[in-house]
């Protein structure tokens, strides 16, 4: 079964937009992964298409109507997809979150406007809240493809190299070590004398031990459950000329 992406939108035209480039756009047109989108007017019932209303106790702003947003999502196939509600209200989204997704058969996505959708919908519906982080946008739609884009590139056959992803953030507890190529000088910084040494194993220990201290320094919630999920493993035989 291809992965399929469904996304619930006010603005349709948006899409694919960047999924549709590089390896996600390839792996689309191999039909690794497949997208469409749902135009939440078209479930309007009156003559301006609108989809909003005042706030119900007063305020500012509009809020996206329970009524029409039902309708739209009840026309998509579920096909066991849960529906994803992008908003700063969710659950922050993790690498672990995203590979759940991308083992699953898909997902259809709200991307909400305005003030945000009438939290009955959420609750009839059964909907999941995902926040991408602490910060407000215009719409859900970026945010959608986002969501969909970490989510692709875990699917077999669309990156090039698999074993790539195990080493990546977040895939083993800790932030990326940092990376290197050519040229071996660029103005005054060498390459790490370590990474062209030959030795596998130093290598390995040396990458182990960066990922270790970025994490330590930039991310402390994550080495804290980092440290916590098992014994630290560090190269014991570290050098000065390791760096």
């Amino acid at each position: 079964m291809t992965w399929r992406a469904t996304v619930l939108t006010l603005y349709p035209e948006l899409f694919p937009g960047p999924l549709d480039a590089s390896v996600l756009g390839r792996a689309r047109a191999e039909g690794h992964w497949a997208l469409d989108t749902v135009n939440i007017r078209d479930f309007s019932d009156n003559p301006y298409r609108s989809v909003d209303d005042t706030p119900a106790g007063g305020g500012a702003g509009l809020v996206m109507r329970a009524d029409i947003l039902a309708k739209a999502i009840d026309s998509v196939p579920r096909n066991d997809r849960p529906v994803i509600y992008l908003s700063p209200r969710g659950a922050p989204l993790a690498q672990a979150r995203v590979r759940e997704l991308a083992a699953g058969p898909g997902l259809v996505a709200l991307a909400g406007r305005f003030e945000g959708v009438d939290a009955r919908l959420i609750e009839a519906r059964g909907i999941e809240e995902i926040s991408l982080g602490d910060f407000v946008l215009a719409g859900g739609e970026v945010a959608a493809m986002a969501l969909i884009e970490a989510c692709v590139r875990l699917l077999p056959g669309v990156l090039g190299s698999p074993s790539s992803l195990a080493e990546e953030s977040f895939e083993q507890g800790l932030l990326e070590y940092p990376c290197f190529t050519r040229p071996r000088l660029f103005e005054g910084l060498e390459i790490p004398a370590v990474l062209s040494s030959g030795d596998h194993k130093k290598i390995a220990a040396w990458r182990r031990r960066m990922a270790e201290e970025i994490t330590r320094a930039r991310r402390p919630d994550l080495w804290e459950r980092y440290i916590s999920n098992g014994p630290i493993r560090r190269d014991k035989n570290k050098k000065d000329d390791d760096r």
